[in-house]
């Protein structure tokens, strides 16, 4: 065998070996610094788009899982799935003043104008609506942008809106109709069906306007509607406590440098006036979050869905919460003011001290000759008298 020949053909292979892995490491390299500038850029684009507000991590939320067996089940008597939309435009609606500007057929059911049938002007989808006291109404199978055009072409033009929001707050929630099943709250999903005998006649008007929904539902609409604007209507004082809480932050941390509170007596009074309203607007007013509306004491049914939904949106529970951080934040003013005080108090001393000693210097001028006569110039006319003797 030729072992010369054989020698550089090996030599070549390897070679050539080497090339090849040398060009897939630069391919390699190549790639993964294309996707990292890919990945960047990515991010980039991410960071640019704002992010929508996230939902509350309520029990609803967390137990949705329960409403996937009616939603991967369809039945031919349950219906297509709808939209139930809460808005809240304002903190208060004055109830009278709605009347004149709300659509023929509507009628004041208990707490709330209820508005049997409403079309939409742009898409022609009908639905009903309930409007509640608290600035909030809750829109059954009609979605947000039904529900902006709704507050537009009714609300807008009624004047009955007491203190308007900066940003409306908005709650959503879907719906079943099976005549077949139970009326209740399963998962995130409410399923209208069939209901219990109500314990009064009088709780259901003897007449009724047609419905785009099932006459033998409303109250347990009503119900659900309610509890859905109760959650909607803490939402916009939530909001409210949180932009306030997020105004005074810097205060303590102002307090912690300087030695001094960061704010005048009459900013911080009005800041107190503020947390004040907050905890009014929560405990003092008609319409109580903590507490189950009157109205169902006479009627467990009712009662039963108005609690189910709103145990799963965990009112109470809110309402604590917002309590709690009022009681922090008063605590924290009641501090500064009496740090306020002491230190007007102190300027008070000072001042009392100066103007004693401007009484003293005036004092010493005006009497101060006189003084002078009495202490020293009898001294002075004592050895002239023992002289003489």
């Amino acid at each position: 065998m030729n072992f010369l020949a054989f020698a550089p053909r090996q030599v070549r292979r390897g070679f050539a070996t080497h090339a090849a892995s040398w060009r897939i490491q630069q391919h390699q390299q190549t790639t993964a610094l294309s996707r990292r500038v890919i990945q960047r850029g990515f991010a980039e684009i991410r960071q640019d788009v704002p992010k929508t507000k996230p939902k509350a991590s309520t029990a609803l939320r967390r137990t949705a899982a329960a409403s996937f067996p009616i939603r991967s089940n369809p039945n031919p008597t349950r219906s297509d799935i709808q939209p139930i939309f809460t808005y809240a435009t304002a903190e208060r609606y004055l109830m009278q003043g709605l009347r004149a500007s709300l659509p023929e057929g509507a009628v004041s059911l208990h707490d709330a104008w209820w508005v049997p049938k409403w079309t939409d002007s742009l898409t022609g989808k009908d639905g009903e609506v309930f409007l509640f006291a608290n600035g909030s109404f809750v829109c059954w199978g009609l979605g947000e942008d039904e529900a902006q055009r709704f507050a537009q072409e009714v609300l807008a033009k009624s004047g009955a809106e007491l203190s308007p929001l900066k940003e409306p707050e908005t709650e959503d929630l879907e719906f079943v109709t099976d005549p077949e099943e139970d009326t209740r709250l399963q998962g995130d999903l409410i399923v209208l069906g069939k209901t219990s005998p109500l314990s009064s006649e009088d709780t259901v008007p003897m007449v009724l306007p047609p419905s785009v929904l099932p006459r033998e539902t409303v109250m347990a609409r009503y119900a659900f509607s309610q509890a859905l604007s109760r959650s909607t209507a803490l939402s916009v004082l939530e909001s409210s406590l949180e932009e306030y809480l997020t105004s005074v932050a810097p205060l303590p941390r102002a307090l912690h440098r300087t030695g001094k509170p960061g704010l005048g007596r009459r900013a911080l009074v009005m800041k107190l006036g503020e947390l004040l309203r907050f905890r009014q607007g929560l405990n003092l007013n008609r319409e109580n979050f903590s507490d189950t509306p009157d109205f169902y004491w006479s009627e467990p049914v009712l009662e039963t869905y108005f609690n189910s939904l709103s145990n799963a949106l965990e009112i109470r529970l809110r309402t604590r919460s917002v309590n709690d951080k009022i009681t922090y934040a008063a605590e924290m003013q009641s501090v500064l003011r009496e740090l306020l005080t002491e230190t007007s108090a102190h300027r008070m001393e000072l001042i009392i001290i100066a103007l004693i000693a401007v009484e003293v210097v005036i004092c010493l001028i005006r009497d101060g000759p006189e003084l002078w006569e009495m202490v020293f110039g009898k001294s002075e006319e004592e050895p002239k008298s023992a002289e003489t003797a």
